[in-house]
């Protein structure tokens, strides 16, 4: 099968210096959408790789690709050819046509059109029969809609059958009428599709090269047409503006909440829940309004998130509290753990059982063995952290030094008074007391405390007090205004 994403247009309506096909949708680019579905319908042994037509932004349009092939193998074969022009979806799919194998059907896909399902695209697939070469029949996907303004219509003749397909801007007051109309995707016989591309003319109001003109050459041809829906109409809704982007968003998400809600999540809000990735969770596990989830998060059975916290690529064990406000980006939390509010684990960060991370503590690149915790105000980088370790707050690793990164050790049993400096590399023996306020240069023995601090002393001394102005100049300063008063006064009479 041959499959073309037609991706060349400008989306004026977008305002944007960025192509269309690169806004984005759950927090990836409109066209990646459409090629994981194009992709999911091929054997993953196929050498006919999609072709996507650029056009408007094109070397942005490859970059991404290229991006894309990097981190994910699936897309690293995708092929683009060039619309210099933009003359129409005809003009486009002919730029194509040289790629195309002309024993395999062609199926027409639109790069802002971005959630088409793959049930749906298979169930099109199967009604244009499989059949190779010339004998295949013609499938095209159509939706009735209450509102078919801005589509061009299906025209059927007596007995039903498809005789055409007529824009918008070139029917008449009757072909408006028609609520049934034409998504733009469809399956081709790929050898036809060669000779009717070919025979295009732009005799249109647009002055284009309309793909949909392919239609009454296939009726002229005796070729068969068929049609079939797709299950809902955001499926085939295409973003033009801004709005129509924000309007799928939350189709999208809402379509999420649905299926999380079916596997037993429990969600505070199905309306306010951002996922940008894929968000896998056990049984029994609850979230707050305004949280979002990027990349691949893991929620294990009972796990709770409180309101508006951000997880990317974080994985969370069973009954972890995630507390308001808190951030975690490519962190692992062990179960029963506690975490915020207003918490920030930074990437590497790796908490096992039972740890507490309380309020405006950072983790960065460090590993917090079982049982410890830094309730509040610390920040920990680049450091082993045994158990049974309390981190007092205000304590800090200084782990950079301006050029590279230090580790700090902290063994077992460690209590971290308040206010303490930590200047890697050092270490912490095991059972060591760290006293509130040390800045610790060279390692600490275990089982001892260890203290740097002034020596504290009481001085007498007199406070300073605030300079008062002497009540001669107080009342030379309100004469001098009442002066300037009656002058003012004076002079706007005259």
């Amino acid at each position: 099968m041959n499959i073309v994403i037609l991706a060349a247009g400008q989306g004026k309506r977008m305002k944007s210096a960025l192509p269309k096909v690169l806004q984005t949708l759950a927090g990836k680019p409109l066209i990646e959408h459409v090629l994981a579905t194009a992709l999911s319908l091929q054997a993953k042994s196929s050498s006919n790789s999609p072709i996507v037509v650029v056009g408007h932004g094109a070397e942005n349009i490859k970059n991404f690709l290229a991006e894309a092939g990097n981190r994910d193998s699936t897309f690293e074969n995708v092929r683009t050819v060039l619309q210099r022009e933009q003359k129409g979806t005809g003009h486009a799919l002919l730029q194509a046509l040289p790629k195309l194998d002309q024993g395999e059907a062609t199926l027409v896909l639109y790069g802002d059109v971005p959630l088409i399902t793959k049930k749906t695209l298979a169930d099109l697939l199967k009604i244009a029969d499989g059949v190779r070469g010339q004998d295949s029949a013609l499938a095209l996907l159509t939706q009735h809609m209450t509102d078919p303004t801005g589509y061009g219509r299906i025209v059927r003749d007596m007995d039903g059958a498809v005789a055409a397909i007529v824009e918008e801007k070139d029917a008449s007051s009757s072909q408006k009428a028609i609520t049934e109309i034409n998504t733009g995707i469809m399956v081709l016989p790929t050898a036809s599709l060669k000779k009717w591309l070919k025979s295009l003319r732009a005799s249109n109001a647009q002055g284009e090269y309309y793909l949909t003109d392919v239609i009454s050459m296939a009726v002229r041809d005796n070729v068969p047409i068929r049609t079939t829906q797709a299950l809902a109409e955001w499926e085939t809704t295409g973003v033009n503006s801004r709005d129509q982007l924000a309007a799928l968003e939350r189709i999208y998400q809402l379509n999420i909440a649905s299926k999380l809600m079916e596997e037993g999540v429990s969600l505070a809000d199905p309306a306010r829940i951002d996922v940008r990735g894929a968000l896998n969770c056990g049984s029994d596990v609850f979230i707050d309004v305004g949280c979002v989830f990027e990349g691949l998060v893991t929620l294990a059975s009972g796990v709770r998130v409180g309101p508006y916290c951000v997880l990317r690529n974080a994985t969370i064990g069973k009954q972890v509290s995630i507390h308001a406000y808190s951030h975690l980006d490519g962190a692992s939390v062990g179960e029963s753990s506690s975490i915020g509010p207003y918490a920030r684990l930074r990437p590497g960060s790796k908490l096992e059982h039972d740890v507490h991370i309380g309020n405006f503590v950072e983790i960065k690149n460090s590993r917090i063995a079982s049982n410890s915790k830094a309730n509040h105000l610390a920040y920990v980088g680049d450091s082993i952290v045994g158990s049974r370790v309390n981190i007092g707050a205000g304590t800090i690793t200084c782990n950079y030094d301006g050029a590279n990164k230090h580790q700090t050790i902290i063994e077992d049993d460690v209590f971290i008074g308040s206010d303490t400096q930590l200047v890697a590399p050092v270490r912490v023996g095991r059972g060591a007391t760290l006293g509130a306020g040390t800045t610790l240069t060279r390692d600490a023995p275990p089982n001892m405390l260890t203290v740097s601090r002034a020596k504290q002393v009481s001085l007498n001394w007199d406070r300073p007090e605030k300079k008062s102005i002497p009540k001669s100049a107080i009342k030379s300063l309100t004469k001098t205004k009442s002066t300037i008063k009656k002058a003012f006064v004076v002079k706007n009479k005259n």
